[in-house]
């Protein structure tokens, strides 16, 4: 499947140029933002990992390897790219037990930066926000176009897709899953089970907001919407008096769309019909009803917090910025660039 098909369109016209991201892991740097407070003892030990080339599970399962303890007992918040420089939390669950020697699970692509005992596990969405900090180069571009487009971006935030990452190479998750729909069955693996199924609720979240964005309308309250702010997972019916809300204008407030489940309460144009792939769509319900998932919702609007950049080269353009978790900067970079293949990367840059 096609990007335009996974996501669905920008909000704010053609892309100001092109330019590489990526080129090497530097080029991408995540760095997770927890908000809580550890108190330095329990029988948790939390890590605080930079990993260069390796995704959370392949982190997690060298750092259980290490420890000689199962993947099990291994927690982490969120899943980081592969391909990016990223520090985030891990926690092992010790009862009883000394922190154990973990140099084995050290090289040039994992680092133990820092090592505290909690009380309670890292539990998966426990973290606040991820800070971001990418370099694009090779960068071709009309600059005092980019620069209009980036303040828009700061003003108005962008679509809250979920990025082509949620869904595997051209879009293989979404077929497997599809697959598994057809059978009226689940994956029996734990891990696969959990990625088909976000790949199929992710697919149906973006054909809603596709809709919204085509109609330009994702970034306003309507009559019937169901509205949340920014950080909360709690969602509340708009009527004409909520439509007006200032904390909309502000983007503390926003309208969201269906991440579908059991008891889905809706709004009119949560089926997401148009520009959709029927039976994909159909298959993706159908999965999600199969697992008994509950019905949650997601912000339509993303805000992009603390946003800044500056051009390090005549075509290297640096951004910093801060997305509420479950977000995708890649949704930010493709509202101003269009991508070169990722055939140009290489690995001789330097950050």
């Amino acid at each position: 499947m096609t990007e335009s098909e996974l996501l669905g369109p920008r909000a704010y016209g053609e892309a100001c140029g092109q330019a590489l991201l990526k080129a090497c892991a530097e080029d991408f740097q995540v760095d997770e933002v927890l908000d809580i407070p550890l108190s330095g003892q329990g029988e948790h030990l939390w890590l605080w990992v930079e990993k260069r080339g390796l995704n959370t599970e392949e982190a997690a399962r060298r750092l259980a390897r290490a420890a000689g303890m199962p993947l099990r007992a291994i927690s982490y918040a969120g899943l980081k790219d592969r391909q990016a420089l990223t520090r985030q939390w891990f926690s092992l669950h010790l009862p009883g037990k000394a922190d154990p020697d973990l140099v084995a699970a050290e090289d040039d692509s994992l680092r133990i930066l820092e090592r505290v005992r909690h009380s309670r596990k890292l539990q998966r969405g426990a973290h606040a926000a991820n800070g971001f900090k990418l370099r694009l180069t090779r960068l071709a571009a009309d600059r005092p176009a980019l620069d209009a487009r980036l303040e828009q971006l700061r003003r108005q935030g962008v679509p809250n897709y979920f990025g082509l990452q949620r869904f595997g190479e051209d879009g293989g998750n979404l077929a497997e899953a599809k697959v598994f729909a057809a059978r009226r069955e689940l994956p029996a693996q734990r891990n696969l089970r959990s990625r088909l199924l976000s790949a199929a609720r992710s697919y149906l979240f973006n054909r809603v907001l596709a809709e919204r964005v085509a109609v330009g309308d994702w970034n306003r309250a309507q009559p019937g919407d169901l509205l949340a702010f920014t950080d909360s997972r709690s969602f509340f019916p708009a009527g004409v008096e909520e439509c007006a809300d200032p904390r909309l204008a502000l983007l503390d407030l926003h309208p969201t769309g269906p991440l579908w489940g059991r008891a889905t309460p809706g709004r009119r144009g949560d089926q997401g019909a148009g520009g959709c792939r029927r039976p994909v769509r159909g298959a993706a319900r159908r999965l999600a009803g199969e697992a008994g998932m509950l019905h949650e919702r997601r912000i339509l609007r993303l805000p992009i917090d603390r946003l800044a950049w500056h051009y390090s080269a005549i075509d290297i353009l640096q951004l910093e910025f801060v997305l509420p978790a479950g977000c995708f900067a890649t949704v930010v970079v493709r509202e101003l660039v269009d991508l070169w293949p990722a055939g140009l990367r290489d690995t001789s840059c330097v950050f």
